[in-house]
């Protein structure tokens, strides 16, 4: 790639591509190829001009030489670079408005009077008519007010004020659809699935394959806790599908030969081979973004509080119109009514803030399915936190081996990580690092394995039955006995970690001691979301009451309960319901799944089970848990500006209408204030809230 290097400092350069004309695509791939290489930290190219800004730590020369490699042909760029970025939508919306700004400058100012009249005539056609279908349906809506006014300054002769009328309208109803469809683009990009490798199945054996080699046709295997990658017909195998992300049912629809499964949809359990019919594209972000416009969870109650509120005011903007004319009968004041409506702030307003308010979040990667659930998040009082993986860390380590049978710790630690590694734990994935990283290795020594959700695993190794798992499972449900010889021993088991049991032949085998260790922003996480206003702070986990109530000290958290199965997490969810309260549950395990659904909120780790993403309603990112402070701050800021936006709304635009029925401002200064102060309010509301002083945001 060849380029100029227009301007430089320290830690930021400019370039200039040399090329003919950059189209959206190419500025695209040479962003997201940018943002890649090492030490950059923010690109901006601008492909217009064919220009990008590059902030950058590190070696310039490093980074010259990786642009200088550049080529929109390389391979794997494509399977990078989504092909729903925004930046189409961003220039087709700009290249609107300035449009509409220029017609609009160009009747006002160079067209003759008479030909500026019927320009406005026609250009009104549009808007009259939306007003008589709503009265032909029997609704006094916005659009019956607006035609009204425009229709009255038309009769009147007002060509300047019915032009600046339907201009501000314009411009409201542009930056609505923009501000709208960029915020559900975001959204379904970060909700679009991120599935890199499939296993796909070739003559009855499975294969890890990027999913882009996935072609129609071919085979692929999804294992119980996994997401769909692709959408396909079942051509053997049955299971239990989450299809709560594609079509809202909340309970699990069984799928066997012959059905049609879709991507992004969830196997709870059981295990599928499918057929591809729809190979990777932009397939499922396209199901997403009709999803997120037609599904109620976008809307929240203030936004329908406000959108019900608008239209109930229209009867009595008209009714005053109508009542000034027959007081006063001075047309003027009766206009100045008619001019000024409630209905376009708080229709618009109202769904841009919520709206803004998902796309700032994802900016922290916080990933928001609908505005209701920001608004859950602000009324919420209590918080249900699972432990493992969420307030500690999801990379918990083995901290030791106590054997309890002839066989050596690499031994025991072979055949464990043997049975873990076909399942997505956190607890698992300890086990099989801590083989890999003895540099154990293992052929597959066992038969089908069996997975008990939050239980454990179950299995033959030769005539032998072999579990692994919690203490309940492993000695209350499946009665095995620990060596007489060795009781010592087990009682005498570190209680600062947590504890995996392994049986073989009904004798305890071995107890793995695994450490996970808290994440360090924890305690000060649950001190500040108590200060936020949550009054109840929960931990529920699967570990030994000892191993829990050391954590629970630990973080501050005003309950804890242990040894608990996820039915258990669903019911206390349930029962605080009905005590009305406001639940939130942050969970990232197979086993959070019915909790989450549970709740008024569920929040899920965005590197947990991909069926914990699915079904909850947020996720975050796993590397900072103060992303549940910046959610929990941003939704409440977002109510105050709600709130807020309403008392200027009310108390602005009837000041106008006293004023106008007051004659001290003309109807046309009543259409121009109300209008502008309309956009203002929008433009408001899209700007990011995190960033306002905290006494502004009050």
């Amino acid at each position: 790639m060849k380029f100029i290097i227009k301007h430089e400092m320290k830690g930021r350069i400019r370039l200039h591509l040399c090329q003919n004309q950059m189209t959206v695509r190419q500025a695209d791939l040479f962003q997201y190829y940018v943002m890649s290489l090492a030490g950059v930290t923010s690109v901006k190219v601008y492909e217009r001009t064919g220009d990008a800004a590059i902030v950058f730590s590190g070696s310039r020369e490093n980074l010259i030489e990786e642009i200088q490699r550049f080529s929109y042909n390389r391979s794997g760029l494509s399977e990078l670079v989504p092909k729903n970025s925004g930046r189409q939508l961003n220039q087709e919306y700009k290249e609107k408005l300035i449009q509409k700004v220029m017609v609009r400058a160009f009747t006002r100012s160079l067209l003759p009077a008479p030909l500026r009249a019927v320009y406005t005539t026609v250009h009104a056609l549009r808007y009259i008519v939306k007003g008589l279908r709503c009265l032909i349906k029997g609704r006094l809506e916005v659009e019956v007010l607006d035609a009204t006014a425009i229709s009255v300054s038309i009769f009147r002769m007002d060509f300047n004020t019915a032009g600046s009328v339907m201009f501000l309208l314009g411009i409201g109803e542009l930056l609505e659809e923009w501000t709208h469809k960029k915020s559900v683009g975001d959204l379904a990009r970060s909700m679009s699935l991120n599935v890199k490798k499939v296993w796909q199945n070739i003559d009855g054996t499975e294969v890890l394959t990027p999913v882009s080699q996935i072609q129609e046709g071919d085979l692929i295997t999804v294992h119980m806790g996994n997401v769909i990658p692709l959408d396909g017909v079942v051509v053997s195998g049955e299971a239990m599908i989450n299809q709560a992300s594609m079509t809202g049912e909340s309970l699990p629809v069984k799928k066997e030969k012959d059905m049609y499964v879709y991507a992004g949809t969830a196997v709870e359990e059981g295990e599928i081979t499918l057929c591809v019919k729809k190979t990777a594209g932009d397939t499922r972000f396209e199901r997403i973004v009709n999803m997120i416009e037609d599904s109620e969870k976008l809307k929240s109650s203030v936004e329908g509080k406000a959108a019900t509120l608008a239209d109930a005011l229209v009867p009595w903007s008209l009714g005053g119109t109508a009542l000034t004319w027959l007081l006063t009968r001075n047309v003027t004041k009766a206009l100045s009514i008619l001019m000024v409506d409630f209905s376009c702030a708080l229709k618009l307003a109202m769904p841009l803030s919520v709206l803004s308010a998902m796309r700032e979040a994802s900016s922290h990667h916080i990933t928001v399915k609908g505005g209701k659930f920001m608004e859950a998040v602000a009324q919420a009082d209590t918080i249900v936190f699972d432990k493992t993986g969420t307030l500690t860390k999801a990379k918990p380590v083995v901290a030791d081996i106590v054997p309890f049978n002839h066989m050596s710790q690499n031994e025991l630690l072979r055949i464990a990580a043997c049975l873990e590694e076909h399942f997505p734990h956190s607890m698992a994935k300890a086990v099989v690092s801590e083989a890999v990283k003895r540099k154990l290795t293992h052929e597959e020594m066992h038969s089908k394995v069996d997975y008990i959700v939050a239980h454990g695993i179950a299995t033959y190794v030769g005539e032998e039955r072999v579990i692994i798992g919690s203490q309940h499972f492993v000695f209350e449900d499946e009665k095995c006995t620990v060596p007489e010889e060795k009781k010592q021993i087990f009682d005498q088991l570190p209680s600062e970690y947590s504890h995996l049991y392994m049986a073989i032949g009904g004798e305890l085998a071995a107890v793995i001691c695994i450490e996970d260790p808290l994440k360090e922003e924890a305690a000060e996480v649950i001190k500040s979301l108590h200060s936020l206003g949550i009054g109840k702070i929960v931990m529920m986990t699967g570990d030994s009451d000892r191993t829990a109530k050391a954590i629970a000290e630990k973080v501050g958290v005003d309950q804890y309960y242990s040894e608990v199965l996820p039915e258990d997490k669903a019911k206390f969810v349930e029962e605080e319901k009905k005590q009305g309260r406001r639940v939130i549950m942050v969970g990232d395990g197979i086993n959070d799944s019915p909790a989450l659904s549970a709740a008024d909120v569920g929040i899920a780790i965005s590197e947990g089970a991909e069926i914990a993403r699915e079904i909850a309603d947020i996720t975050v990112s796993q590397d900072e848990l103060y992303q549940l402070v910046v959610l929990k701050q941003l939704c409440d800021r977002l109510m105050r500006r709600i709130h807020r936006n309403y008392r200027f709304v009310i108390s602005f635009n009837l000041g106008l209408i006293l004023l106008g029925v007051g004659g001290v401002i003309a109807p046309a200064t009543s259409a121009l204030l109300h209008n502008t102060s309309t956009l203002a309010v929008s433009l408001k509301s899209m700007t990011n809230m995190l960033e306002e002083k905290e006494n502004q945001a009050v």
